[in-house]
């Protein structure tokens, strides 16, 4: 394939005038084009203050930049990548065009102006010749300034993975358009709503969350004659009616996990229409003095019930807003509640198989919640695994792994895996080498386990808390962004640092907290070899004392969740002898 050319221009009048006669490919031919406001005639690096970028499609280069001249929106931007390919046609450029924006928001030196309305992903005749092409126009335009890093590092952040421009899976799309659908109706008849999006890990619930703030943000603020174009997925949404209902609308997204809180925020920092304001703690929707139109709760298995806090001080706070939301403190109440009484419209993200301590919303209730929902048909189930790159049962291979009955025990096959790396390991210390090597490789792998050591390092930092086969190891050293941060390599990361992440290889250590009984068969919990103690305190509150079984429960799903992080690869290294080989039925082995 002939290789891409960029033109660059000045944005202005006269320089497209100048440049549109000098091919007749300008005006009649697919096209590319990036728009941002760098310097004009600055080459080979980019503007430091360069702020804002936007890319586009067309068939007519010259037409649809004239266009741009009268958008206020664009008009502070200052040069023109026109990117040109004498074998490109509508699909191939719509394909380029969102890969660009993908890559220029997880890139993080930009604000991507693009609206939410429908990145494209489908497939087209030779889409992955297409595809090396891309690569090539990547380069050149980051030689030109344009990008800061290289793909593989783009891809690896957390802006990239956390984007709001994300092309939808089939079962994600039609999610989202039948809740917008169902939503706008609401609000026209005024009539309260709550939804249910319920998947396994790695079906994108929190790629969803954010999309659809992002999509209901560039609704009410874009005028349909702005340069719309109709074919795309979300169109019809754009409006003047939607944008007149939107109109004031107050929207939150809840996160309950301070890591992942922190993390979508910094993408909010970068996406024109949104706000780090806009993400929230269930705390902090409680506590305002103004109610909501609509929150999207996230993770919601992580919501609390009412329990022993971290602090007096959360202790006391948690008591407060039931008294100042129910008029009495009502043990009952949990954090679903006051999301319920703060809010017209609630879409909840939940896998109550998700659930990790005692203090979580109760699985029974997140059950009744779901069911609800569906028979309203207000629920909707995700399905395409977007992380794992195993075979679709992968997710309920692992969980059935770590399940006790004789009848869950799944069947390894080549169709569960499918190439993915999924591998046992008899040394922590090889796996501790193999994880390093693929970091070294790809990027993105870490070491996680189970809570099954104190955490000394926490009050000493030179203290070391995970010690097996002589391999010392410290737990996160930060419970914010932790996989992002400059040691985490070196570390190990627990549940609550990973929980809604992903990694490119995840080496997982299962610790002395889950064991296997060989005589019985079964699997079951080492109490005294668990050390988060919010994870198996018992509820003075309700009056609920957690048992063995109950903590099992969330010991298994917390497992669960730490197997299903890799995108690529789950190394498994197991301490306790009865379980490693009770599981070698299950797990390929390394050697």
């Amino acid at each position: 394939m002939t290789p891409s050319s960029i033109a660059r221009l000045d944005f202005t009048h006269e320089a497209v005038s100048q440049w549109a006669p000098t091919h007749p490919r300008n005006t009649d031919w697919p096209i590319v084009y990036v728009l941002d406001d760098s310097k004009p005639g600055a080459t080979g690096s980019r503007d430091r203050k360069l702020t804002d970028v936007y890319v586009g499609e067309s068939r007519n280069a010259a037409l649809r930049l004239r266009q741009h001249f009268d958008s206020p929106s664009k008009q502070h931007l200052k040069t023109i990548r026109v990117i040109l390919d004498e074998r490109f046609n509508k699909s191939a450029c719509l394909d380029l065009e969102s890969s660009l924006i993908r890559l220029l928001a997880g890139d993080g030196a930009y604000r991507v102006l693009n609206r939410n309305d429908g990145i494209t992903e489908g497939d087209y005749y030779d889409r992955e010749l297409y595809r090396r092409t891309f690569r090539d126009v990547f380069e050149q335009l980051r030689i030109d300034g344009v990008f800061t890093r290289s793909i593989p590092e783009i891809e690896n952040s957390d802006l990239f993975k956390l984007s709001p421009f994300k092309a939808l899976t089939p079962d994600q799309a039609i999610a989202v358009e039948d809740i917008f659908n169902g939503l706008f109706e609401d609000l026209k008849s005024d009539t309260d709503s709550t939804i249910v999006i319920q998947g396994e890990p790695g079906t994108g619930k929190t790629v969803v969350a954010i999309y659809m703030l992002k999509l209901l943000v560039d609704i009410a603020g874009t005028a349909r004659a702005e340069g719309f174009d109709s074919d795309t997925m979300f169109a019809d949404f754009f409006v003047p009616e939607n944008r007149v209902l939107l109109a004031g609308l107050r929207i939150g997204l809840v996160v309950p996990q301070q890591s992942l809180r922190e993390s979508i925020k910094k993408v909010f920092r970068k996406t024109p229409g949104l706000n780090p304001s806009m993400v929230m703690t269930a705390f902090d929707i409680g506590n305002s003095d103004e109610n909501f139109d609509l929150l999207i709760v996230d993770e919601s298995h992580r919501l609390n019930q009412r329990a022993n806090q971290p602090s007096g001080v959360q202790n006391k706070n948690f008591s407060d807003i039931i008294k100042k939301l129910f008029g009495a403190d009502d043990t009952s109440k949990t954090q679903l509640d006051w999301i319920h009484t703060k809010s017209t419209h609630q879409i909840y993200l939940l896998d109550a198989e998700q659930s990790v301590r005692p203090a979580d919303i109760p699985f029974e209730v997140l059950r009744g919640l779901a069911e609800d929902a569906r028979s309203r048909h207000r629920h909707y189930p995700l399905a395409t695994q977007m992380r794992v790159q195993a075979g679709s049962n992968y997710v309920a291979y692992v969980r059935n792994m770590l399940g006790s009955s004789e009848d869950l025990k799944p069947m390894l096959s080549t169709e569960t895996l499918e190439g993915y790396d999924f591998r046992m390991f008899d040394s922590v210390a090889d796996m501790r080498s193999e994880v390093l090597r693929r970091e070294e490789e790809t990027g993105l792998s870490r070491l996680l386990a189970g809570f099954a050591w104190p955490w000394n390092s926490k009050f000493d930092k030179t203290a070391f808390d995970i010690e097996v086969e002589g391999q010392r190891f410290r737990w996160n050293s930060t419970q914010k962004d932790w996989i992002a941060s400059a040691n985490s390599i070196n570390e190990v990361g627990s549940i609550h640092t990973v929980q809604g992440y992903d990694l490119n290889y995840a080496g997982v250590i299962i610790g002395p907290d889950l064991r296997y009984d060989a005589i019985e068969g079964r699997l079951y919990v080492d109490r005294d070899s668990y050390f988060d103690k919010k994870g198996k305190e018992n509820n003075a509150v309700l009056g609920k004392t957690y048992t063995d079984g109950d903590l099992l429960r969330f010991v298994r799903n917390i497992y669960a969740v730490l197997l299903t992080r890799g995108i690529r690869g789950t190394f498994v290294y197991v301490c306790d002898p009865a379980l490693r080989e009770y599981l070698r039925g299950f797990i390929p082995s390394a050697n």
